[in-house]
């Protein structure tokens, strides 16, 4: 079996420290299932930007088009000003290999973590698909008279039908894979011209797939029914803006940002793998961080390149550590973020 070549970006704050434990955990399971990886460290962030005034260069993504996935840490660091490493590395690199998929598991795993009462690992178990390179994050618009009180801002939300129907036919396919039901979040009743589009297009490609249920949730009533009923969402497409609010209040629902982790998926491409919780550089370096998110992040991976049996492996690892408060204190457990990473190798096979 030929080796996955990965680049590895640990990025800042507590970057470095997550992502290690990621790929110790990816070479165990190298060890029990004949995958093989080779790791290329990335070093792109705050450190290197505040050295070299240097981002992302067109050297690097050029390097980075060469390798099967990227596995991130995370960016961003107080001595910059916010934004600029956010857009300069991690949106760039979104728009500059067209990872057109934010992939956003949205999973219990434990009962104790989720703040909704008598919900069950059982109840909240969807899978968001987020369109990622168009809407209000094209960053389309400008300003006029700026800094007087006749100022004018303007953002334009951009939708393509290019855009549109690749994300949504990828959800349908996914949606095939998974219990079968499909559901639009939109504004359409606001959103006139652009969410008439995703309507028009979510009903045209579900003739090619008669097998999924399909079903359509503006998403004001979407927050409202991932509180009180998240048990009724199996996979939810939406656009840019909508998929990155309501993958947040999943991550509340699911446990909080501590586990939460993101696909960013190019299907023909180079996809990059993250978890969600930021740099927290007040904690960086105390061995307190807690490590699931990338875990989780490296399991998803791992399945984007094929190999879903190996994945459940890693991501059944992770459950049963959860399960036995084999992890950080704030998951309710005492080990440091080596602690965890050398635990839930100790128990992958």
């Amino acid at each position: 079996m030929s080796a996955y070549n990965i680049a590895v970006i640990p990025g800042d704050g507590i970057g470095p420290e997550v992502v290690a434990q990621g790929i110790k955990a990816l070479k165990k399971l190298s060890e029990i299932t004949g995958l093989e990886f080779k790791f290329s460290e990335f070093p792109l962030g705050a450190d290197h930007y505040l050295e070299t005034g240097e981002l992302v260069s067109p050297e690097t993504k050029s390097d980075l088009a060469n390798f099967d996935a990227i596995y991130l840490g995370a960016v961003g660091d107080p001595r910059v000003k916010p934004g600029v490493l956010e857009h300069g590395i991690l949106l760039d690199l979104r728009f500059s290999f067209d990872q057109y998929i934010n992939l956003r598991p949205i999973k219990l795993l434990d009962e104790r973590f989720t703040p909704l009462k008598d919900t069950a690992p059982e109840d909240i178990d969807l899978l968001v698909v987020r369109e990622n390179t168009e809407g209000l994050y094209c960053g389309s618009g400008g300003f006029l008279k700026k800094g007087t009180p006749q100022e004018v801002a303007v953002q334009e939300m951009i939708n393509t039908y290019q855009g549109v129907e690749r994300v949504i036919r990828y959800a349908y396919r996914y949606a095939e894979q998974r219990r079968g039901k499909l559901t639009l979040c939109d504004k359409s009743n606001v959103l006139e011209y652009a969410h008439d589009l995703w309507q028009r297009v979510f009903t045209s490609l579900g003739e090619e797939f008669p097998g999924v249920e399909q079903d359509h949730i503006l998403v004001d009533a979407m927050t409202m029914k991932l509180v009180r009923n998240p048990e009724i969402f199996d996979v939810v497409v939406t656009c840019n803006m909508f998929g990155d609010i309501i993958t947040d209040l999943g991550a509340e629902i699911q446990g909080g940002m501590g586990l939460a982790v993101s696909g960013n998926i190019n299907p023909e491409g180079v996809s990059m793998f993250e978890p969600v919780h930021g740099s927290a550089p007040d904690i960086a370096g105390e061995g307190r961080a807690n490590p699931t998110a990338a875990l989780l992040a490296a399991a998803m991976m791992v399945e984007v390149l094929g190999h879903p049996a190996a994945a459940d492996k890693l991501e059944l690892a992770v459950n049963r550590a959860l399960q036995l408060n084999q992890t950080t204190a704030d998951m309710g457990g005492s080990l440091t973020t080596s602690q965890v990473g050398d635990y839930i190798c100790s128990i992958l096979e």
